[in-house]
């Protein structure tokens, strides 16, 4: 089924809430996450930007409350070391910056929809959201933040260098490098090891968690502005 004409967000949000329900309680129920969404989203004839969102967003309890326990708050990353799974956070800033909406997923993680992420290009918005990452990263007084990039993206390395460069003139601890497989670093980082991504399978393997994303929409009061398909899904130390 073709996209065809996007909704607008507020509409797009209101068509999406039933089907979300339904998720839930077939995901509830037992049934395996991706028949539940391709089941759900037939039976609501939903384009595949929609059946994108809801995999996105929709999740069961049981794995919702798994992931919220990893999930620290923005105030304790003071003298930590940080692992950032590089593109998954800057992409979601720079669709921020494009006044793309942000939405709160059922698992407390803020996430884009986009979809874009094998298809991303650098440009201008990029090398702003690298600023905007860099500067939320040295907010939250680490020790220090490595920024982990996958060398199969267009660019990866010149982007790489580029946060390098951006990190030493503004005086923050922060490496950039390239990897062919990042999830995979990331997951064996270590239990000790805080690891900044909204990639649910890594949040999955790993012990604890930062989302970039919330942090940042924090310190730019924004964090008014998410959006969500589950009206009992509050960001974790709002006050934080």
């Amino acid at each position: 089924m073709s996209d065809g004409q996007l909704l607008p967000v507020g509409e797009l949000r209101e068509k999406l809430s039933e089907p979300a329900i339904d998720i839930r309680y077939l995901l509830s129920r037992g049934y395996a996450r991706k028949s539940v969404i391709t089941f759900v989203s037939n039976h609501y004839r939903l384009t595949e930007h929609e059946r994108h969102i809801l995999a996105r967003l929709v999740f069961s309890s049981e794995t919702a409350e798994r992931r919220s326990k990893k999930k620290l708050v923005c105030s304790q990353l003071e003298g930590c070391d940080v692992l950032v799974d590089g593109y998954n956070v800057i992409i979601t800033i720079e669709n921020a910056l494009k006044n793309e909406p942000t939405w709160l997923a059922d698992d407390g993680f803020l996430r884009d929809t986009s979809g874009i992420f094998r298809n991303h290009r650098i440009t201008d918005t990029t090398y702003r959201a690298v600023d905007e990452m860099l500067s939320t990263l040295s907010g939250l007084k680490l020790r220090s933040a490595t920024i982990l990039l996958d060398s199969q993206m267009s660019n990866s390395g010149k982007l790489a260098e580029f946060i390098r460069e951006r990190a030493e003139s503004n005086n923050f601890k922060a490496n950039a490098m390239t990897s062919r497989h990042v999830d995979l670093d990331l997951k064996k980082a270590g239990a000790e090891s805080v690891i900044a991504t909204a990639d649910g399978i890594v949040i999955d393997a790993v012990d604890k968690v930062i989302d970039i994303m919330e942090c940042w929409m924090k310190q730019n009061g924004k964090i008014d502005k998410t959006l969500s398909l589950n009206a009992q899904v509050k960001i974790i130390g709002e006050n934080n």
